[in-house]
């Protein structure tokens, strides 16, 4: 599960997240919705304890990020498609990070398959499109099959086919039990995806809501987002 507790993270004189709290539960896909600035991305960083809160709490099975033991196993991310040395294949990328966590290399091999990359396996990630390198950060996120996952606009790049192929991926890894975060700007998607909706603005939580009830007798989620968010874009004030 995930836990964020009266969070704030404040650079300098711009407060990106102020006083957020929410649960993610284990089971279900839970949807991570806002305007850009809205703290979506400050909140996932903290959470993975790559930027230090300036109070409150953000917690993974009720432990902060750098207290887990063997993280990798814990908690799967993607952030970032595009943080991958160019000069590597996608393999050696993979089997780095599993040898560094004690990961055997058919898991890696099991994993390229998975997302569709097996027949580029051996080709430096510098020539994949966008697209091919989110599948190549979600098998980075899967590779020590972990009960809670991260995932910011991982369809950035993809095709339908790979649309439709991530709404599949995240519904089947909810149904084995896992916790499930995906932030993403596609409301369509998104209505098809996600059992749960956190939406926030200027970093505060705006609606915490099954999805279902935001989308009564066919509502447009889209239209749902557009009046609940509708005044909460400032930029500069989030990150």
């Amino acid at each position: 599960m995930i836990e964020v507790r009266d969070l704030v993270k404040r650079y300098g004189g711009t407060t990106a997240v102020d006083g957020l709290s929410f649960q993610v539960r284990p089971g279900q896909v839970t949807g991570f919705l806002g305007p850009n600035g809205a703290g979506k991305s400050t909140t996932m960083r903290v959470l993975l304890g790559l930027a230090a809160p300036t109070s409150g709490e953000a917690l993974i099975d009720g432990r902060r990020y750098a207290t887990i033991r063997r993280p990798a196993h814990r908690v799967g991310a993607l952030l970032d498609a595009g943080a991958v040395h160019g000069g590597r294949s996608a393999y050696d990328h993979l089997l780095s990070l599993a040898r560094t966590n004690g990961i055997r290399p058919r898991r890696v091999i099991a994993l390229l398959e998975e997302v569709g990359l097996a027949g580029v396996a051996r080709k430096r990630v510098g020539g994949f499109s966008l697209g091919m390198r989110q599948r190549l950060g979600i098998a980075a996120a899967l590779l020590g099959d972990p009960g809670v996952l991260l995932f910011d606009e991982p369809v950035n790049g993809l095709d339908p086919e790979g649309v439709r192929w991530i709404r599949e991926l995240m519904r089947s890894l909810a149904a084995e039990g896992r916790t499930v975060l995906l932030s993403s700007h596609l409301m369509s998607e998104m209505a098809l995806t996600a059992d749960h909706l956190l939406i926030i603005g200027r970093g505060r939580l705006i609606t915490d809501s099954p999805t279902r009830d935001l989308t009564p007798d066919g509502t447009s989620l889209e239209d749902v987002y557009l009046r609940i968010t509708a005044g909460s874009v400032e930029f500069g004030a989030g990150r």
